[in-house]
C-alpha cells in the first residue's frame, strides 16, 4: 500500500514545509466549491431547511442512492443548512483517487467517533502523526507470516460457530446471521489481535462491547441527520446513552491491555500478536512509539472495524449465496475440490479457493459494508475537469453506487454475478472502480485478514451445511454508518459428506 515516510508528512517533495493542514470541523459544501450551482440536487429543496422531504433518518445512505439515481454521477443534498457533495461515477471517482491531488477527508460519521478513537487508524487527520506512526509499526502485523500464525486462531473460533449451528440444525431452528457473524468476527480479531477470549458464543444475548459498538455507530449516524439547532433536545437521551457506551469501551480495552501488560509476554503463539506490537515495537528508523491513550485508541479501532465490516460482509455473502443455488454448487464443488479429505484447510489452501473469493468480492461490490469515503482537495484543483475546488474541500464518494455504474459493471449491475471477477473481467474494468476498503494510503490496513478470514468462514460453511433461504424474506439494510441485513436468518442441513 502506497504511503509516504514520516518526513514527508511534514514537509513537501520538494523539502519546503508543508503547508498548515486545512481547518477541522464540518465545512458546507458551498465554502469549498466555486461554482456549486452547477451541481444538480433535488427538486423539492425548501427555504432554511433544504433537501429534507422524502428523507429517512434511519437510512441516509438508501436515500442518497435512490438520488444518485435520478440526479447523475454528482449531486448535491442540503439538510438545516449543511450543503454536502457526494460523488459516484466511474471517472469522476477515480479522479478522486488520484493521492497527488486528493487524500481522505475525516468527516460526516467517521469524526464523530472521534470522541472514543481519537486518532486511531480510522478516525485520525492526515496531519496528526499517530497515524503515520501506528501504520508503520502495525503494518508487518499483517504480513504473509503474521497471517499465517493467525490462520489456527480464526480456525478455532470457526469451530465455536460451527458448533453453535450444528445445535441450532439439530433442533431444526433458523440460525441468526448477523447475529453469530458479529460474534465471530468480534472473537476472531480479539483473539488474534489481542489475545483475549469475549466468550461470545457462550451468550445467549450479544456481549456488552457489541451493545456498546452498536451503539456509538448508531449515535454517530443520527448526529449526521440531526439538525445542530435541535441536537441537544433530540439527542439528550442518547448523548448520555452515547457517554456510557464509550466509557464501557474504554473500560474494556483498558482492561485487555492492563492484563497484556501484567503478562508480561508476547500473545497466543509465542510471536507477538498487534497488542505487543503496540506496547514493545518502536518505529524502525525513528525509535518514536505509541502513547498509552493512542494505543487503547487503536485497539478500539481494531476491535470495532476489524469486526463490523466483516461480520457485515460475511452475512451479505450468505444471504446472496442462498439465494443462488448455481453459484452456491459452483462454490462448494470448488471447497471440496480444494480442500480434499482435510476436515480443515491449512492456510495455504484458503487462498485458492478463487471463486468462492469472487463470490465475497460481489457481495462486496453490490454493499460494500464501508459504504462510502470522504475525499478532500490537497490544492485547489478541477474535478473531472469542470468542477473548481478549493484546498480542503470535499465529497463523499458513494461506494455503494461507484459499485453499480453501469460505465463500469454493464447493463444489469444490480445482478449478483460473481463472474465479474473474473481475472479476464477485472482487467477489462477502468481502476478505481471498486473501492470496498476505502482507497489509497488510508485504506484499510486490514483487509488482506478480513479477506483471510471470511473466506475461510465461507469455505468450512459450505462444506458443512446446505443453507436455506426463508422464502419469505427481502433484503432489509441496516445502517449504523456500517451496513448489515437486518432480520436474515438461514435454516441449515447437515451435508452428507461434511466432517
Amino acid at each position: 500500500m502506497a504511503q509516504t515516510t514520516r518526513s514527508a508528512a511534514a514537509n513537501g517533495p520538494d523539502g519546503q514545509r508543508a503547508p498548515a493542514p486545512p481547518p477541522k470541523g464540518f465545512r458546507s459544501a458551498e465554502l469549498g466549491w466555486p461554482e456549486l450551482h452547477r451541481i444538480p440536487h433535488p427538486p423539492r429543496r425548501l427555504p432554511m431547511v433544504g433537501d429534507i422531504l422524502g428523507a429517512n433518518v434511519r437510512t441516509p445512505l438508501q436515500d442518497s442512492m435512490k438520488l444518485a439515481e435520478q440526479l447523475g454521477p454528482i449531486f448535491r443534498r442540503k439538510a438545516f443548512g449543511k450543503e454536502f457533495v457526494f460523488v459516484w461515477g466511474a471517472d469522476l471517482a477515480a479522479d478522486m483517487a488520484d493521492e497527488s491531488r486528493f487524500a481522505k477527508h475525516v468527516g460526516l460519521g467517521v469524526a464523530n467517533l472521534r470522541p472514543v478513537a481519537g486518532d486511531g487508524l480510522f478516525t485520525a487527520y492526515n496531519h496528526e502523526p499517530n497515524w503515520q506512526l501506528a501504520h508503520d509499526i502495525l503494518a508487518p502485523g499483517f504480513s504473509r507470516d503474521a497471517m499465517a500464525g493467525y490462520h489456527p486462531l480464526m480456525l478455532d473460533v470457526a469451530r465455536q460457530l460451527t458448533a453453535r449451528w450444528d445445535e441450532r440444525e439439530a433442533a431444526g431452528r433458523a440460525v441468526d446471521v448477523p447475529g453469530d457473524m458479529t460474534k465471530l468476527t468480534l472473537e476472531t480479531i480479539a483473539r488474534t489481535g489481542f489475545g483475549h477470549d469475549f466468550g461470545s458464543f457462550e451468550r445467549s444475548a450479544p456481549h456488552p462491547f457489541v451493545s456498546a459498538m452498536v451503539g456509538t455507530l448508531s449515535f454517530a449516524q443520527r448526529r449526521n441527520v440531526v439538525p445542530p439547532l435541535l441536537t441537544p433536545l433530540v439527542l439528550r437521551g442518547a448523548d448520555r446513552r452515547n457517554d456510557a457506551d464509550m466509557a464501557y469501551l474504554n473500560r474494556t480495552v483498558d482492561a485487555v491491555i492492563a492484563a497484556r501488560r501484567a503478562e508480561g509476554a508476547p500473545g497466543p503463539g509465542g510471536s507477538g500478536d498487534l497488542l505487543d506490537r503496540m506496547l514493545r515495537v518502536a518505529h524502525p528508523e525513528t525509535g518514536e512509539r505509541l502513547t498509552p491513550e493512542n494505543i487503547r485508541r487503536q485497539v478500539i479501532t481494531f476491535l470495532v472495524a476489524g469486526h463490523e465490516t466483516t461480520s457485515g460482509a460475511l452475512s451479505f455473502a450468505l444471504h446472496y449465496l442462498s439465494r443462488s443455488p448455481k453459484v452456491l454448487a459452483r462454490a462448494r464443488a470448488e471447497v471440496d475440490e480444494v480442500w480434499g479429505t482435510e476436515g480443515e484447510p491449512a492456510y495455504e489452501q484458503v487462498a485458492k479457493l478463487r471463486y468462492l473469493r469472487r463470490v465475497l468480492d460481489e457481495s462486496l461490490r453490490l454493499w460494500p459494508t464501508a459504504p462510502g469515503f470522504a475525499r478532500e482537495a490537497r490544492t485547489d484543483t478541477v474535478l473531472g475537469g469542470e468542477h473548481p475546488m478549493r484546498r480542503g474541500a470535499w465529497a463523499l464518494v458513494l461506494a455503494t453506487m461507484l459499485h453499480r455504474d453501469p460505465a463500469a459493471w454493464g447493463e444489469h449491475p444490480e445482478e449478483f454475478d460473481p463472474d465479474r471477477f473474473a481475472p479476464s473481467a477485472v482487467r477489462a474494468r477502468p481502476a478505481h472502480v471498486f473501492k470496498p476498503f476505502g482507497t489509497g494510503a488510508r485504506a484499510c490496513i486490514g483487509r488482506q485478514f478480513a479477506l483471510h478470514e471470511a473466506t475461510l468462514v465461507l469455505g468450512l460453511l459450505l462444506r458443512r451445511y446446505d443453507l436455506h433461504a426463508d422464502p419469505g424474506y427481502r433484503l432489509r439494510v441496516a445502517e449504523r454508518l456500517t451496513l448489515m441485513p437486518d432480520g436474515l436468518t438461514l435454516r441449515l442441513s447437515r451435508r452428507a459428506r461434511a466432517a
